[in-house]
């Protein structure tokens, strides 16, 4: 661990020029030649505990400890619960295992705004003692109504001018619990006039009788979130506070904070472009509503951007990781194609995760040549693409399941599959032919698929020009395991459920975005996989168990299929 007084010296020995990636380490890289700040890297990544963090918190998350790291910095983890009417010890516990999940540590430097309530009330104290702030008694929606509009400016409160005994009175009567909630305010006093609306005297205290999940009721009074982060950063020392570009119109008054309460050296606000994901909703608020009306299954359903929903769904941290480094830090807003994160679970699970074969949707084939009694086993590499990991055994008897979509009874040209006297090969064992289709007699659907096998055709055996263009996977009747399988699509219909024009963005949400397979029967080989095990199901896609799987009944969730679209595209644009 570097301690803020051992962090310039390993700067200086490990890190004399870094070479930047983004247009904040060419900042950090300037800041670092001028000596500023001692040449210290301090970064904090600040969540407000109201709610889980998504997919785009990871970019900030990756940001700031990123940077941190690769300038031998420090990187704080501090949750801003300055409102406790949304605040609860569960979104703390989610974050703080979400930080770790991704494979960050903040180790002993973990703070909270409320761990300054009390230094932040003496700064307030010293700014009405100095004139710069009042208390306010105008209601919520008269404050709105004299702030003014982007043409026009405010008007002044008619208590802006109190003075500095009376406002220190009532400032101090607020912290009692003297007064109605909402029935005063300590504001800032700047400028009405500004063009930035956000410096026309705003709010930097209001009386909110709730509980907080840390203080309890010792306090009445919060402050707001534009006073209390430049003020945590600064008591953090912060040397860089990295935030998204809707903070960008704040950070005049991020300055203003730290000059009038005299802050000195001063953190510096940087705006970086957020990240928005198509066919996703990133508001807190949208999510929360998501979850509270009951259109998805809670903060960790696999259908939400969030990272506990990413986690479950079979996610690993490392394709995330990847997937903040590849869309890069941007100066301007814009929209990230979900195929590219798909890419990176793919590229990532391609290389690590065991292949066995699920059929999903089951259809019988006996195998009439074969030994009635007689159980094979045959031999498979657990990941071609890293024959490291071994080979498995897999059972083969006179009866297995096939996918129903595998065979066809009158299929068109050029199809490959099971047919009506056509061959195809069984993956990791023979070749088969279909001699005979039997159906329910009153329904008419086909219930069962009568076959013969040729014994030379075993998967490793030179076969000289026996050849066939199909290939099925299977699973042995008497060995398979019955699972539940979730298959999962995007949760919204639109790229954009955000479109204003659409209205409310919950008429965007697909009503397919999750199909439940219930016969589904996987490898005998997968008895006992534990909740969080990930496998390619070949020609199906990426699956993880999921944690609602018991030893009785396993469970597993569709990460992602195989077909890469963002792969295709780069190939058509090269």
């Amino acid at each position: 661990m570097i301690n803020e007084k051992e962090a310039p010296k390993v700067m200086e020995e490990k890190n004399p020029s870094v070479l930047p990636a983004n247009f904040i380490e060419t900042i950090i890289n300037e800041d670092l030649k001028e000596n500023k700040n001692n040449s210290r890297v301090h970064t904090r990544f600040p969540p407000e505990p109201n709610g889980y963090l998504h997919i785009g918190h990871a970019k900030s998350i990756c940001l700031n400890f990123g940077i941190a790291a690769k300038y031998n910095g420090l990187c704080n983890l501090r949750f801003d619960d300055t409102n406790p009417s949304k605040e609860e010890v569960e979104y703390v516990e989610s974050i703080k295992e979400d930080v770790r999940w991704l494979g960050f540590d903040w180790e002993e430097r973990l703070f909270y705004a409320s761990d300054y309530f009390e230094e932040m009330y003496q700064f307030a104290e010293q700014l009405i003692k100095e004139g710069k702030a009042y208390v306010c008694d105008l209601s919520p929606q008269e404050i709105k109504e004299y702030r003014g509009t982007l043409t026009e400016p405010g008007k002044e409160s008619p208590y802006r001018n109190r003075s500095v005994e009376e406002n220190l009175k009532l400032f101090r009567a607020m912290r009692a619990g003297e007064f109605e909630d909402g029935s005063r305010v300590l504001r800032a006093k700047i400028a009405m006039s500004s063009p930035n609306l956000n410096m026309r005297d705003p709010v930097l205290y209001r009386i909110q009788r709730e509980k907080h999940h840390r203080t309890g009721s010792k306090w009445c009074i919060y402050p707001m979130y534009d006073y209390a982060h430049p003020l945590s950063d600064a008591l953090e020392k912060i040397t860089h506070s990295i935030c998204t570009l809707e903070f960008e119109n704040h950070r005049p008054l991020y300055d203003w904070v730290l000059e009038a309460c005299h802050i000195d050296p001063r953190p510096q606000q940087i705006e970086f472009a957020r990240l928005n994901l198509t066919y996703t909703v990133m508001s807190k608020r949208k999510l929360r509503e998501l979850v509270e009306k009951g259109y998805v299954n809670g903060w960790d359903d696999p259908r939400m951007p969030t990272i506990s929903g990413l986690r479950r769904r079979g996610y690993t941290p490392e394709s995330i990781r990847d997937f903040c480094e590849r869309i890069g830090v941007a100066k301007s807003n814009s929209t990230v194609d979900i195929a590219l994160l798909e890419h990176c679970v793919r590229e990532d699970l391609n290389k690590r995760a065991p292949r066995v074969m699920c059929v999903l949707r089951p259809l019988k084939v006996v195998i009439e040549n074969y030994p009635e009694n007689q159980v094979e086993m045959l031999r498979a590499e657990v990941n071609p693409e890293d024959l490291g990991m071994g080979f498995r055994e897999i059972p083969f008897s006179r009866e297995i399941y096939i996918e129903q979509e595998d065979f066809m009874e009158n299929p068109p040209k050029k199809y490959f599959r099971l047919s009506p006297g056509s061959e195809v090969r069984l993956k990791h064992a023979y070749i088969i032919k279909c001699t005979e289709v039997i159906k329910d007699e009153k329904t008419g659907e086909i219930k069962e698929l009568r076959c013969t096998y040729d014994p030379e055709t075993k998967s490793g055996m030179s076969q000289g020009n026996r050849k066939v263009k199909g290939t099925l996977h299977w699973v042995s009747a008497r060995h398979a395991i019955p699972a539940e399988v979730r298959l999962y699509d995007n949760l919204f219909l639109k790229e954009n459920p955000d479109d204003e024009e659409d209205g409310d963005f919950i008429a965007n949400l697909n009503p397919k975005s999750i199909e439940v397979l219930e016969s589904a029967l996987v490898e005998s080989g997968l008895i006992g996989a534990e909740p969080g095990s990930r496998f390619q199901f070949l020609r199906q896609g990426y699956f993880c168990v999921d944690p609602d799987s018991t030893s009785e009944r396993l469970i597993f969730n569709r990460i992602v299929s195989l077909k890469d679209t963002w792969a295709k595209m780069q190939k058509l644009r090269a």
